[in-house]
């Protein structure tokens, strides 16, 4: 039996939930990944997936041993690209996750530099704002902005975004312009939604920091929405640099209190503890192209 081949389909129809789909993927049949993974079970004793007509599932010992084919078959693509001296084209598929907002505003065109260097590089760019399980889905690199890191994940911080207070020239001229923070509580307050300190603002002005709970009637799970609602007049809003720059420099939006900020936005990469070449590869890239984007910087060193 070709191990590695077997590891390999099995592990793309755990993520992909299809053996049609693993066999459109590797360019063979549905029977013949089938006969593959039937002789993968029978080598390794146990079942590893459950089939029906309509779905397919890892088993509880299938979804550890899922974990453990990924590891392995990262060690072998890390020993093949040692073996050719590191100078190997990257060939395969790279799955990526990250925000949707920051994916669609500032990734894509990242993503779509990297492919042209790589030819041999598939990437399935998918854009979600929850804290995705890189193992249960198959995730090969994760972009995540701020909030808890999980434990078991190797995390690089690469850069950070400057979070600024804006409003459109419109609502200020109505509703006037804060002189302090403490006014920002008179004002209609834009922000995303499910944010665990709720309405509650912290500020800082290099020496000091302050906390202002804010009236928030709308609040938007999605960072586009936000920008949006701000441009139209919706509220005063705390946002990334990246997020808001371009309106910024054209007087779209004004920058609202230009001596405070919010804490700055981080940015990080994750990747489970064994990756192969594609991620180590699109994880340099990015730490390198990131910070140089508008409205990055890059981390302390």
């Amino acid at each position: 039996m070709d191990t590695i081949r077997s590891l390999q389909y099995f592990v793309r129809a755990v993520e992909l939930g299809s053996l049609s789909a693993v066999a459109r993927e590797e360019g063979t049949t549905q029977p013949t990944v089938s006969k593959v993974i039937a002789a993968l079970e029978r080598d390794v004793g146990v079942r590893l997936l459950e089939r029906s007509t309509t779905s397919l599932a890892p088993t509880v010992e299938g979804r550890r041993f899922h974990e453990r084919a990924r590891g392995l078959l990262a060690e072998f693509d890390a020993a093949v690209t040692e073996a050719r001296g590191g100078g190997a084209a990257l060939r395969g598929l790279l799955r990526v996750s990250a925000p949707v907002a920051l994916g669609q505003f500032r990734l894509n065109a990242l993503v779509l530099e990297f492919m042209a260097l790589h030819p041999g590089i598939e990437l399935e760019l998918i854009l979600n704002d929850r804290m995705v399980d890189l193992v249960e889905e198959g995730v090969d690199v994760a972009v995540r902005l701020g909030g808890e890191l999980p434990q078991d994940m190797v995390a690089r911080k690469v850069a950070v975004s400057a979070r600024l207070l804006v409003a459109a020239p419109a609502y200020l001229a109505r509703r006037g312009l804060p002189q302090t923070p403490d006014q920002l509580a008179q004002h209609d307050y834009v922000r995303f939604a499910w944010l665990p300190a709720g309405d509650v603002v912290t500020l800082h002005d290099g020496s000091r920091s302050v906390a202002v709970t804010v009236k928030s009637r709308y609040r938007v799970n999605h960072a586009l929405a936000i920008r949006d609602s701000l441009v139209q007049g919706a509220g005063i809003g705390l946002c990334p640099q990246w997020l808001v720059g371009d309106l910024l420099e054209t007087g779209t939006l004004l920058h609202v209190l230009p001596g405070w900020r919010g804490m700055p936005q981080e940015v990080h990469l994750l990747a489970g503890r064994h990756r192969n070449a594609r991620a180590r590869a699109f994880i340099d890239f990015l730490g390198a192209r990131l910070p140089a984007l508008p409205g990055f910087g890059k981390t302390a060193a």
